[in-house]
């Protein structure tokens, strides 16, 4: 019994905490051994002893499209629940059409002329709302900070999204998919994709709850989406055009970059 009642003032004293599963197992030990009625008690609830981690994952289709009504849903609840986006800026797995995560400039079905407009900013609706942690991140650009961010987002407790650069078959990559991981860095060297992450715990600090992880882009923007089908593709059809929307698309990320720095108050 007294065993059972020392774990007890143990689990007391650091209630509402992340347990790891090390502790918990500790702990199931611990009571099983002591073999008493209030450990037998305590173990009828163990599936309770560890924080549940909860994961949704989904394409961009989905969580800009067809499905952001419910994403939107889930996200604004403030429940605890983990959602990871890969954001391969096209419908990759039905015949890559237009999507609102395509950005301007890119080829795809229903955009065979270069998409116009530019891409929804879904991190930035998630901010909006504050007491959301928000994450992008780009594996093969900086593989700490990714692994950070889901860090981050598995500890805090609200809802969390993250968006994954992903680079897809329809981007027609030189050198095909194997060279996705470098396509990343190339991606986020050339200011195309962003890195960063929003923690609302900082601001409960008194801190500023943005953090920019992209250094300033080092590499010629044109130069990158060039170098994928989906761009140059419209270079041969509509190379007028073309020039028009990559001018639009790298000014975008050219703003995109300054409203960054000024959320990170830099």
């Amino acid at each position: 019994m007294g065993t059972a009642l020392s774990i007890m003032a143990f689990w007391n004293r650091n209630a509402g905490t992340l347990v790891s599963s090390y502790h918990v197992s500790a702990v199931i030990s611990a009571l099983t051994a002591c073999d008493c009625d209030k450990a037998k008690a305590i173990l009828k609830g163990k599936n309770y002893l560890a924080k549940k981690s909860v994961w949704a994952f989904g394409g961009d289709g989905w969580a800009y499209d067809i499905g952001f009504g419910g994403l939107d849903h889930v996200l604004a609840s403030g429940r605890n629940i983990n959602i990871l986006v890969f954001d391969t800026e096209v419908y990759s797995n039905t015949g890559g059409q237009s999507s609102k995560a395509t950005p301007t400039g890119a080829v795809a079905q229903f955009a065979a002329a270069g998409k116009e407009v530019k891409k929804k900013d879904l991190a930035a609706i998630a901010m909006s709302y504050g007491y959301i942690y928000v994450a992008q991140i780009a594996q093969g650009a900086n593989m700490m900070q990714a692994v950070k961010a889901i860090s981050e987002a598995e500890a805090y407790d609200g809802p969390s999204l993250i968006i994954a650069y992903a680079p897809c078959i329809n981007h027609g990559i030189k050198g095909g998919m194997g060279n996705a991981m470098a396509e990343e860095k190339r991606a986020v060297e050339a200011g195309y994709w962003h890195l960063f992450r929003f923690d609302p715990r900082l601001a409960e600090k008194g801190e500023n709850p943005f953090q920019l992880d992209s250094a300033a882009p080092s590499a010629d923007y044109k130069e990158f989406i060039k170098s994928e089908v989906r761009y140059s593709s419209l270079m041969r059809a509509f190379p007028d055009r073309a020039e028009v929307l990559f001018d639009k698309a790298e000014k975008n990320a050219a703003e995109k970059y300054e409203h960054l720095e000024k959320l990170a108050g830099k």
